[in-house]
């Protein structure tokens, strides 16, 4: 499978990705968040230079500052709002690949400000497409957006990549308004067999791991109470979610951007069109699990309490929503690699020992990319083999 050894706070780095990151320039949208944070942390591990774009840094507890993803890649702060500067700053990168990450990312905020989640999840994703259609040069862009871009109708089976578009909420149509400017953009301008961008859309479950501090989030919820010894105050226990580690729609994300690129065999079964469109990266159904059951998992690994309690500021909020993940499984051959229980346990463990001092952020961190790594080339996942 050949992997080779890296003494960098005990990381074993791995031939991943058909190695297609070392020495690369990528572009992150939206660095500063939870996912953008453990993405260019894993992109650091794998050679890349990394420059990220966002408009903001959050003045508290925050997985960007922890790693000190600030010292160790070039770090510009802007708004996906505004054409110019965006446009500057890509330009200036040069890019090989871009992730797009940067959104308003919280449902219940959208209620709060449904102009500004609308922008930005929807313009902000418009002006970077446009920005590339002028340029110059090769660049492969996956735009990340979410599960909740599907019209949900309480359906017991997952949504697949066909499916109609929507949302009751403002976060959710943003993104249902996303993918369909993004599919608008790929057939408007890059879908002709010498175009030099290529680009894809995914949509991930609900993803937990250590270093998520958002408010009206579950898991953070939970590190919070447990922190303090508090009991965990839940809202919904039986709404029911595709729960994922971080790490699962990251490796999705990575390994499509490589396929995207040109330089990797594909697939048998694929084409470079089939590659250049919308991908779910979810769990398997065994993770399709109430909150109530994340949360008596959670308990497992950190002794606690929970409590129910209902909001008094109560907003819709979906009862049932999964993915389905077959067209990912045939045309890229990604699938999950670590199980429900597995995710949980890892990102307890995260939260529970940087609270400790057991480990600190950054050896938590590239611990559990690490071991997942290792989990990847054990189970013969196709990213983590050389080509």
């Amino acid at each position: 499978m050949g992997f080779r050894s890296c003494t960098v706070e005990g990381l074993v780095e791995h031939s991943m990705f058909a190695d297609q990151f070392r020495g690369r320039r990528v572009f992150v949208t939206g660095h500063t968040g939870f996912k953008g944070a453990w993405l260019c942390e894993w992109l650091l591990q794998l050679g890349a230079k990394v420059t990220g774009y966002s408009d903001e840094v959050a003045a508290d507890q925050n997985l960007f500052a922890s790693l000190g993803l600030a010292q160790r890649m070039r770090h510009l702060l802007g708004d996906v709002r505004d054409l110019t500067a965006l446009e500057q700053a890509v330009r200036h990168a040069a890019p090989d690949f871009v992730f797009h990450l940067a959104a308003q990312s919280l449902v219940r905020r959208s209620y709060a400000d449904p102009i500004g989640t609308v922008t930005t999840n929807v313009t902000g994703t418009a002006n970077l497409l446009d920005v590339l259609r002028r340029l110059d040069h090769p660049v492969a862009c996956v735009v990340v957006t979410s599960d909740k871009c599907y019209e949900n109708r309480e359906v017991l089976h997952g949504y697949r990549e066909d499916d109609a578009l929507g949302g009751h909420d403002p976060y959710s149509a943003s993104k249902g308004a996303a993918e369909i400017i993004t599919h608008a953009y790929r057939r408007s301008f890059f879908s002709s067999p010498d175009s030099k961008v290529r680009v894809a859309s995914t949509r991930a479950g609900n993803v937990i791991g250590g270093g998520d501090w958002a408010v009206d989030r579950i898991v953070p919820d939970c590190a919070r109470s447990l922190a303090r010894a508090a009991p965990i105050v839940v809202r919904n226990p039986l709404a029911t979610r595709p729960w994922q580690h971080v790490l699962e729609p990251l490796s999705g994300y990575l390994w499509l951007a490589a396929l995207l690129s040109g330089n990797v065999q594909l697939p048998r079964v694929a084409l470079a069109a089939d590659v250049a469109s919308g991908f779910n990266f979810g769990p398997l159904p065994e993770a399709n699990r109430s909150v109530a059951a994340l949360v008596k998992e959670v308990l497992m690994h950190w002794p606690g309490s929970w409590t129910q309690e209902a909001s008094v500021q109560a907003v819709h909020e979906a009862g049932l929503l999964g993915l389905a993940i077959d067209k990912a499984f045939h045309l890229l051959q990604w699938q999950p690699t670590w199980s429900f229980a597995q995710s949980v346990a890892a990102t307890m463990r995260w939260y529970r020992d940087t609270h400790t001092g057991a480990r600190g952020v950054p050896a938590a961190t590239r611990g559990d990319i690490a071991e997942y790594q290792q989990a990847a080339v054990q189970q013969g996942q196709r990213w983590a083999q050389s080509s």
